[in-house]
Formats: C-alpha cells, sequence, structure tokens
C-alpha cells in the first residue's frame, strides 16, 4: 500500500522527535487519511531549515514500513 504526503516542519519543531520526547509523526495523505509515522524514519531527511518536500510511503499488508522517500 502507497500514501503520498507532504511534510513541511521546521528545524525547532521536529526536535523534541529528534531527542526522542516525541516518538510518532502526525501525518495526513493525500487522500486525507491520518497516520502515524515513526519520527526516526524521518532523520534522515532532517537538515536545518527542517524536513520539506513530498514523501511517499510504502507498507506491506501488516502495515509495517517497506520504504519512506522524497519525491
Amino acid at each position: 500500500m502507497e500514501f503520498l504526503f507532504t511534510l513541511n516542519l521546521s528545524y525547532q519543531d521536529f526536535l523534541p522527535y529528534y531527542q526522542g520526547f516525541a516518538d510518532k509523526v502526525a501525518i495526513r495523505d493525500a487522500k486525507g487519511r491520518t497516520l502515524w509515522i515513526s519520527a526516526r524514519h524521518f532523520r534522515g531527511f532532517l537538515t536545518p531549515q527542517g524536513i520539506h518536500g513530498s514523501f511517499k510511503l510504502v507498507v506491506d499488508e501488516q502495515g509495517k514500513l517497506l520504504s519512506l522517500i522524497r519525491c
């Protein structure tokens, strides 16, 4: 299953996730579905400006993350 979404999160807003104070990021995908994604999957996308861009999340039938890429 694939989910497409846009994320615009400043560095400051992502800090609690990066520091381990929060563990899930709530995302609304292009179809309006709410997804709860572990923040650790976004660490590689973090820049001094934050995390900005369009992403594609692919999960298996059990909801296990297979891939997360910036589109």
